[in-house]
């Protein structure tokens, strides 16, 4: 039933948008970390997604006219990976930290604050859309189930 999928569409959603969430706090969290267990500082991360099941409005319109109905199931949103930033470490000088080269410099994360923030806000406001959605869907079900009455 096509109704149904937009539930697990909305639930992919969900579900990824927290892991992206997750992994905001976890650059913020170690915005100083100079040592990591790989040896070094630590190296932002960041959340690939990747769409699955979808079709085309073509698609969609040809099944349609066939009369097939409309078959998305299965469709969503799905994390690809995470992977590290490959941008340059910032050198910061600081003679006195235990962990300051020769020069007295730091190598410390690639971490940007700002750009946490801002990413930390799309993913809440990005997680509240498909809330709405789904809240959505929801009343829509319970209207229908009011037809029969």
């Amino acid at each position: 039933m096509a109704f149904l999928s937009s539930f697990d569409i909305c639930a992919s959603g969900l579900s990824a948008q927290r892991l992206r969430m997750d992994i905001a706090a976890e650059n913020i969290s170690n915005i100083d970390t100079t040592r990591t267990e790989a040896g070094g500082a630590y190296r932002r991360k960041d959340v690939v997604f990747e769409s699955y099941g979808s079709k085309s409005f073509r698609e969609v319109m040809r099944e349609a006219s066939e009369g097939k109905g409309i078959r998305s199931r299965g469709a969503g949103v799905r994390v690809a990976g995470i992977v590290e930033d490959d941008r340059e470490m910032k050198m910061v000088y600081n003679p006195g930290h235990p962990d300051a080269d020769e020069s007295g410099f730091v190598e410390m994360p690639n971490v940007d604050l700002l750009k946490e923030t801002v990413d930390s806000m799309s993913a809440t406001r990005s997680y509240d859309a498909n809330v709405t959605a789904l809240n959505a869907m929801k009343l829509m079900a319970q209207k229908a189930l009011e037809i029969g009455k």
